[in-house]
C-alpha cells in the first residue's frame, strides 16, 4: 500500500510541475505583447542603428557624437513618447535579426518596408521617401541601367532593400558591411557597381571624391519607417501618434530640410 502512495504522489508531482512550467511558457510568449508598457516602465526606448550610414546615421567627424536624419526623428518620437531614445549600434545586417531577440525595441536606419519583412515585424507610418541609384565608375560605359547589371559584380550589404534588388537584377553579390566601402571599391573597379539611396549616395559625394558616376532609378521609390517585433500593435500606436503629430507641426519637415535642403519625409 505504500509503495502506491509513493507512486501516486510521484505521478502528482509530475504532472503539478509540468502544469507550472507550461505557464511559465505562456508568460514568456506573451511578455512582447506589452512592449510600450516595458519601455514607458524602463524610461527609454532602444533603436539599432548602423552608426555609418552617412546622413541618416553616423558619428560626427568632430564630436564623435552619433548623429543623422534618422537619429533626429527617432529622438523625437521619444519624446513625444514620454521616454528617451537610446542606440545600440552594429551591422545592418545584424539589426533584424537583433530585433527578432529583444536586443532593442525597434530600428531607425532607413528600414524599407518589404513584404518579406512583414511578415516578420510590424511597421510604422513611414517617414522617408526615395529611390534607388546605380553608382558606377565614370569610365563605364556598359551600364545605363538596371537591366545592364546581370552578370555583373554588385557591392553589397546582402540582406538590404538594394542587395535584395541587385540579386533579383541577376547580378553577382559581393558582400560589404558598409555603403563607403562599398563605394570605394566601384571606384577602384574591383566591382563594377553598387545600389543605394540616392540621399546617402549624394551626401557622399559631397564630401568625398571619388571617380564615379550615379544613374537613377526612379521606378525604384522606396519608403522606410520603423519596425517593431510583431504583436505591440500598442507601441506602432503610439509612434504613429508621434509621426502624425510631427508631421502636422512642422517637425518632420524641419528636421529633413536641416539635413537634405528638401522635405523626403512625403
Amino acid at each position: 500500500m505504500k509503495r502506491w502512495s509513493l507512486i501516486l504522489i510521484t505521478v502528482l508531482s509530475m504532472i503539478l510541475l509540468a502544469a507550472c512550467g507550461q505557464v511559465k511558457i505562456v508568460d514568456q510568449s506573451s511578455s512582447t505583447d506589452h512592449l510600450l508598457d516595458q519601455i514607458k516602465k524602463r524610461g527609454t526606448i532602444r533603436f539599432g542603428t548602423e552608426g555609418t550610414y552617412k546622413p541618416f546615421s553616423y558619428h560626427d567627424e568632430k564630436t564623435k557624437q552619433l548623429v543623422g536624419f534618422d537619429i533626429d526623428v527617432a529622438k523625437e518620437v521619444a519624446k513625444r513618447l514620454g521616454v528617451k531614445a537610446q542606440f545600440v549600434e552594429g551591422p545592418w545586417d545584424t539589426l533584424l535579426s537583433s530585433l527578432s531577440v529583444g536586443r532593442f525595441d525597434s530600428v531607425a536606419n532607413q528600414v524599407g518596408v518589404k513584404p518579406e519583412r512583414m511578415k516578420k515585424f510590424d511597421f510604422s507610418k513611414p517617414y522617408t521617401v526615395s529611390y534607388a541609384v546605380l553608382v558606377v565608375h565614370k569610365d563605364n560605359k556598359d551600364i545605363h541601367g538596371l537591366a545592364d547589371i546581370k552578370g555583373k559584380r554588385a557591392g553589397q550589404t546582402p540582406t538590404s532593400n538594394y542587395g535584395q534588388m541587385a540579386q533579383k537584377a541577376g547580378a553577382n553579390l559581393v558582400s560589404y558591411e558598409d555603403m563607403m566601402t562599398a563605394m570605394r571599391d566601384v571606384a577602384a573597379k574591383r566591382v563594377d557597381v553598387s545600389i543605394n539611396d540616392r540621399l546617402a549616395v549624394a551626401e557622399m559625394m559631397k564630401t568625398v571624391k571619388l571617380p564615379v558616376k550615379v544613374i537613377p532609378i526612379p521606378a525604384e521609390k522606396g519608403i522606410s519607417a520603423f519596425p517593431v517585433p510583431k504583436g505591440n500593435k500598442d507601441l506602432v500606436a503610439a509612434i504613429n501618434r508621434a509621426l502624425d503629430d510631427m508631421r502636422k507641426d512642422g517637425t518632420l519637415a524641419k528636421i529633413s530640410e536641416k539635413w537634405f535642403g528638401q522635405d523626403i519625409t512625403k
